[in-house]
């Protein structure tokens, strides 16, 4: 390609160069063609004509750039020559051409000029030059006979200096290598040690820094080692920062392999353990503070509270306590008990850790490090102060709360996390937490005074409401089984098996093997103790809800319980139960018992009204408030005895009111004691008092009008009574059930007290029975016409009759129409025998003492009417014994006693006089008066014996 190039180039510059042809005549005259001049202009002449020719400076500016290419592939002709059209036009060739040579001449000019001014300089380079060559020409004549010496040596010495040569190019080879490696391990030891640090390998990583030091020591004659220095420097101080907050988190979660690790870490690092223990116990305090704050800051709904505390200065976390609304208390409460047994959970583990550590480390040196002793020493002793900072946050956020409008069971669940709380600290550390405790009583003290009140105002309102019916439940009834028994009755059932405990808590050791035998918590919980053991990995005993899981509660009858409250006796039932009674009645020598028919009325299930359940579901209440309030458990205690007090006041009220007998005999000395008590000292008399003396009394309770005890037919509301009283007895029987529990609550020193009120007021319900069902039976009994019926009797008869008086007659028949009654009575309300039992002794006192009464009002009576008086109470006593089933009859040596006296001789009569005080005065009267109707001595002696007896009462 290059070879055809340059055969065209020739031919266009031959071409150029030629001259035109001579044009042959043709016949034409020369003068017909006139042709221009054209100026010639010879290709290789260097210089070019003057003819307008342009200043150097602007042919120099018109030179293309091409023409200063430093390329060695330029080819200056082709480029021209790629610049031709495909059309030559001749002229425009030699314009160019012209123009080239001028650009030629004024480059050449320049270069000339540029020459001639930079000749001296040349010329002193030039001569530098010469000298660099005279210089190398003798290091090359040096060279030369060098290697001609060591051409000799290398035939002399070939082996040798050989050996030594490649030995020596090794050595700094070797040295060279390892100053690199060790170079390159040295800028490579950052990243080395964050990877030991994120591998938590403390201990490796510091070792590594320090060898890393000692090397840069060494090496520090290098520039780049020497800046390392520095750098170590630094990373060793950062080390001990990231030591440090690694050490923090150990307050949030204890990491037995991590604090290890730190342990070694820090004694590389030169430091004791104590120093570590006092870094601890710090970074505790201070992750105590903010978990504190940061939780109850999170419950705050206004965010700018904390602002506003840096302008007054006040406690931040106490404002915060302040700021936390009553619908986020208890979530605030429970979240700040988790997040600080985190952290003394954290701690426990802590010293756990150190007293194995030292264990071990006497187990196997032999003795024990006093530095290892110190800081056990030091840990056992921040034991109490790590928790004093915990109460004293939880109590901060108690003291600042409002818990007056709180319903019962919010209450007692702070009560149980508080309670939880205090037990945690028992474990611990053995503190009694008094701040806490401090705390809770004084929110305590308040809430309870005003809910105590109010549940009394409840019973006034329940027992001038109720209608004195039962209320069904299952016979397996217990109350046991309510839910607001749940929380502690397993712990009812196993309290005995700790006598240890006492009753002002139990008392757990930080040794996790030692805990309370028992399984449950005062709290309700189905755990105590070991909450260091229980939640070590994961959890807290504040994550679930204290005892708040509802149970169903399955104590209502049904249809199918066979309970028998919905089944009623048909009216053909009745009839013919009143017919057994008239077939009975007429016949004296047959009489059908009615005991059968009392066991088929007889029911298992207790007897209890709304009222009962209300109290019993409130004692249960009572009791949690007990359990978690150890400093007034026997205040609260003492209130849930007025539950009982005011009820027994208001069935005494209600139902035996209506007496229309003496009462004297019919009260016990505990049950009179009782019932002035509670007029005294709970009853709000209508009389005006002192607003003191009156604090925590109430009004009485009113019956309510919708119950009818006046209806004969209905034994005056027997069945309203019965309920009444055995609900009563019945909550006596869960008191006395409860009564070893409360003991055990309430300090020893309240016991004493507790067992007072169990064997006087608990123990006086029962009596109940004979006051108010003796209303019934005094109404029952028409007893003035008994005692007319009586007086009409003629006594002073001769002989002994063999039929007994009509009196007798008319008692029974009343005995007969209160024993259907009463049936009809047992068809409405179960009736047990214990009631059985009482209402017969009820009429059989009252039957015995009207005969008593009867027989004194005789004027006259001999030793036939004796025999008479005999005879008729006999009859009276065959019938009654039949009905009742009363074996003996009660009050039957009443009678006797007094019929059989009138045959005593005078002298033994008096004795008789002195001895029975049983009998009222005037019925001695009488006796006298029959006794000694003929003999006025000794009856005047005999009647002043009895008016001193009267006279002095307490010797009868």
């Amino acid at each position: 390609m290059a070879h055809r190039m340059d055969e065209l180039k020739q031919k266009l510059l031959g071409l150029i160069n030629k001259q035109p042809p001579k044009i042959p005549s043709m016949g034409f005259n020369d003068a017909n063609y006139h042709f221009s001049q054209v100026p010639t202009l010879s290709i290789n002449s260097k210089t070019a004509p003057e003819v307008d020719r342009p200043a150097d400076q602007d042919i120099l500016e018109g030179i293309e750039a091409a023409y200063f290419s430093m390329r060695e592939d330029f080819d200056i002709c082709r480029f021209e020559l790629e610049k031709l059209p495909d059309m030559l036009d001749c002229d425009q060739i030699q314009r160019d051409f012209k123009k080239l040579k001028q650009q030629h001449q004024v480059v050449s000019k320049k270069v000339l000029q540029l020459i001639l001014e930079h000749q001296n300089g040349c010329s002193a380079e030039f001569e530098k030059i010469v000298k660099v060559l005279e210089q190398v020409k003798i290091a090359l004549d040096l060279c030369r006979n060098s290697r001609r010496e060591l051409n000799v040596a290398r035939k002399q010495f070939t082996s040798s200096l050989g050996i030594l040569a490649n030995y020596r190019k090794r050595k700094s080879a070797q040295n060279l290598l390892n100053n690199l490696m060790m170079i390159k391990n040295l800028h490579s030891f950052d990243q080395r040690c964050q990877q030991l640090l994120s591998e938590e390998d403390y201990a490796g990583a510091i070792v590594e820094l320090k060898q890393c030091q000692k090397i840069a020591t060494k090496y520090r004659h290098f520039t780049c080692v020497a800046a390392l220095t520095y750098k170590l420097q630094e990373t060793l101080e950062n080390t001990d920062a990231q030591l440090d907050r690694v050490l923090a988190q150990t307050c949030y979660h204890f990491d037995s392999d991590r604090y290890n690790k730190l342990q070694v870490a820090y004694s590389l690092l030169g430091k004791s353990r104590a120093s570590m223990i006092d870094n601890l116990h710090v970074h505790y305090i201070t992750a105590i503070y903010n978990s504190s704050l940061n939780v109850v800051h999170s419950y705050v709904h206004s965010l700018d509270v904390l602002d506003s505390t840096e302008n007054t200065g006040k406690n931040p976390y106490k404002v915060l306590c302040q700021s936390i609304n009553q619908d986020v208390f208890i979530p605030c409460l429970v979240h700040l008990c988790q997040v600080l047994f985190k952290i003394v959970l954290s701690y426990h583990q802590l010293v756990k850790w150190h007293h194995n550590d030292d264990n071990d480390a006497t187990t196997e040196s032999g003795t024990l490090n006093v530095e290892n002793k110190m800081s056990i020493q030091k840990l056992d002793d921040n034991l109490i102060k790590i928790w004093d900072d915990v109460q004293r946050k939880v109590s901060s956020l108690l003291l600042n709360a409002d818990l007056a409008n709180y319903k019962f069971d919010q209450f007692v669940q702070v009560l149980r996390v508080v309670h939880r709380l205090i037990q945690v600290g028992e474990e611990f550390c053995q503190s009694k937490s008094e701040d806490l405790q401090e705390s809770i009583r004084k929110q305590s003290a308040n809430y309870f005074k005003n809910y105590h009140a109010q549940r009394m105002d409840e019973l006034k309102i329940f027992l001038e409401n109720e209608m004195w019916e039962i209320c069904p439940v299952k016979p397996s009834f217990d109350i046991l089984q309510l839910q607001e028994f749940k929380s502690f009755r397993n712990s009812m059932k196993t309290f005995k098996l700790n006598p240890q405990s006492s009753p002002t808590g139990p008392n757990y050791s930080t040794n996790s093997t030692e805990c309370c035998s028992s399984n449950h918590s005062q709290d309700g919980s189905s755990i105590v103790g070991n909450y260091f053991i229980r939640y070590a990995d994961h959890g807290t005993p504040f994550d679930a809800r204290l005892d708040d899981t509802i149970i169903e509660e399955d104590i209502l009858a049904t249809e199918n319980d066979g309970s028998g409250y919905y089944s009623e006796e048909s009216e053909e039932e009745s009839e013919e139960l009143k017919k057994d009674f008239v077939e009975e009645f007429g016949d004296e020598n047959q009489a059908r018992p009615v005991k059968d028919k009392k066991d088929r009325q007889h029911h298992k299930a207790p007897i209890l009204t709304n009222t009962t359940l209300s109290v019993l579901r409130q004692i249960g209440k009572y009791i949690q408030m007990s359990r978690l309030l150890k400093p007034i458990a026997f205040q609260i205690i003492s209130c849930m005895n007025q539950l009982f007090d005011y009820y027994l006041y208001a069935v005494h009220l209600f139902f035996a009111s209506d007496l229309t007998v003496s009462g004297e005999n019919l009260y016990t000395q505990e049950l009179t004691m009782t019932l002035n008590k509670i007029s005294d000292n709970l009853i709000l008399n209508n009389g005006i008092e002192d607003r003191e003396k009156n604090e925590g009394k109430i009004p009485k309770p009113s019956l309510s009008p919708l119950v009818d005890l006046h209806k004969a037919e209905q034994l005056h509301g027997l069945a309203e009574r019965i309920v009444a009283v055995e609900s009563l007895i019945f909550l006596a029987k869960q008191y006395e059930f409860l009564q070893e529990y409360l003991e055990y609550l309430v300090p020893q020193t309240n016991r004493i007290m507790l067992q007072q009120y169990c064997m006087q007021n608990i123990a006086s319900a029962s009596s109940l029975r004979y006051p108010i069902y003796m209303t019934v039976v005094a109404q029952v009994f028409d007893l003035r016409q008994i005692l007319l019926s009586m007086a009409k009797i003629n006594w002073e008869v001769k002989d002994v009759m063999s039929q007994h008086n009509s009196y007798i007659d008319m008692i029974l028949k009343e005995v007969q129409i209160f024993t259907i009654r009463l049936e009809e009575v047992a068809v409405k309300v179960p009736i047990s025998q214990e009631v059985y039992k009482s209402l017969w002794e009820n009429v059989a006192h009252i039957v015995t003492h009207t005969l008593v009464q009867g027989f004194s009002e005789a004027k006259k009576c001999t030793n036939g009417g004796r025999a008479l008086m005999q005879l008729d109470f006999t009859q009276f006593l065959t019938k009654f014994e039949k009905i009742s089933q009363l074996r003996p009859v009660p009050h039957k040596e009443y009678v006797e006693n007094y019929v059989k006296a009138y045959y005593l001789p005078d002298i033994e009569l008096e004795k008789w006089i002195k001895e029975h005080k049983e009998y009222s005065s005037k019925h001695l009267f009488g006796l006298v008066s029959c006794a000694c109707q003929n003999n006025k001595k000794m009856k005047q002696k005999l009647m002043q014996v009895i008016e001193e007896l009267e006279k002095n009462p307490f010797n009868r």
